[in-house]
């Protein structure tokens, strides 16, 4: 009887960390349709794959007309919006590599994140900032989501973005 119980608690305890690792019902779950991810502004492309490591080019938080989040946060923006930016530059990246890979479940690990804020000088939050990067990847992939992280001020980025991420992840072979 104790051998039923176990297995049946043991059983019980992976799939809901099955479930809870399930991306792609996350995403679902939150009401978030990714689009289609945005073409790059030059001359690149928006991964490289390498084994199992696909690194993202940078992306900035475009919105569904097309347009960028723009402004310097510190003066132009609040600390407040530059997370929610940053959190939309993550959904930009959710669907660069759903288009890569097929599906989010096959996402092994989010390994690094490097953020760049475009910011005033004497701006101090960039962390803050770019957790709303961060916070989005732990939401949808679970602890896989978590990662290493550099979060910077930039004097400027390109189109006067808010924000721009570039990040690294481990997938499938």
């Amino acid at each position: 009887m104790k051998k039923i119980i176990f297995l049946f608690i043991t059983s019980f305890a992976l799939s809901n960390i099955l479930i809870a690792q399930d991306a792609e019902t996350r995403l679902k779950e939150k009401g978030i349709v990714l689009t289609s991810p945005g073409n790059p502004l030059g001359n690149y492309v928006n991964a490289v794959r390498v084994g199992n490591l696909l690194y993202l080019a940078g992306k900035g938080p475009q919105k569904a007309d097309n347009s960028f989040i723009t402004g310097k946060v510190g003066k132009d923006l609040t600390t407040e919006q530059g997370y929610e930016a940053a959190r939309l530059t993550a959904l930009c990246h959710l669907a660069v590599l759903k288009n890569e890979i097929g599906s989010l479940n096959k996402v092994k690990r989010i390994v690094k994140v490097l953020g760049m804020v475009n910011c005033t000088d004497d701006f101090k939050d960039q962390p803050k900032v770019i957790n709303g990067y961060s916070d989005l990847m732990v939401e949808i992939f679970g602890d896989r989501g978590k990662h290493a992280r550099s979060a910077v001020g930039m004097a400027s980025l390109p189109s006067n973005m808010a924000v721009e991420v570039e990040v690294i992840v481990e997938v499938e072979e």
